[in-house]
């Protein structure tokens, strides 16, 4: 009986530390995956935030850097549409035709809602402030300024969040200590950011 019982025990024993050996191979697997599948959504949502700050600078001159106004723009502003009557005869290039008068242009408005953003399915408009996987509690951080570039003020903006916020509830929590530290001791910011408020850039940092 007493032998049994030492049986079990080791078996036991056997089987928890299989699970452990198999948790350390698989978690830095699945601290991969979690970060892979989380990052490629918000790179998705900051690039539709892109589109109507891009937007939003063509009509107004420069970015905006409140979510309030940027969701306003989109749900009441309007922008201009340049429609071109006539054609194009093969002979002459459009520029000769206006001024041939063959053709002419005509400008009107049209609804930013009904122009941008007419691909996206997976977000709200209303909700663009909010990081995913975060539960609505954490939103993005966004600012607007001017960089000086050949005696010019350039317009810039930026968004940004972070790796500890949207990776807040995995298991891994000290891989991910780890890799945001190994980011700082780069000197690389430790999340996904878009634009930059000293460079003239509106590309992210992926």
């Amino acid at each position: 009986m007493k032998k049994l019982a030492v049986q079990i025990v080791m078996i036991a024993i056997v089987i928890f530390l299989g699970y452990k050996v198999y948790e350390s191979i698989m978690e830095p697997v699945e601290y991969k995956t979690s970060t892979e599948v989380r990052e490629k959504v918000i790179k998705k949502k900051l690039g539709y935030i892109k589109v109507l700050e891009i937007e939003y600078k063509k009509i107004y001159g420069s970015y905006m850097s409140d979510f309030d106004t940027l969701i306003d723009f989109y749900h009441n502003d309007s922008m201009p549409m340049v429609m071109k009557i006539g054609s194009v005869p093969d002979t002459l290039t459009e520029t000769m035709a206006l001024e041939l008068g063959i053709i002419s242009r005509d400008t009107s408005r049209i609804a930013i809602s009904d122009t941008l953003l007419k691909d996206m399915v997976e977000f709200k408009v209303d909700e663009f402030e909010l990081v995913p996987f975060t539960h609505g509690k954490v939103k993005f951080e966004i600012a607007a300024g001017t960089v000086e570039r050949a005696n010019f003020d350039v317009p810039v903006f930026e968004i940004k969040c972070y790796k500890k916020d949207y990776l807040a509830e995995i298991k891994a929590q000290e891989l991910l200590k780890n890799d945001i530290l190994i980011m700082k001791e780069d000197d690389k910011f430790p999340g996904l950011k878009l634009g930059s408020l000293t460079e003239p850039s509106t590309d992210g940092n992926w």
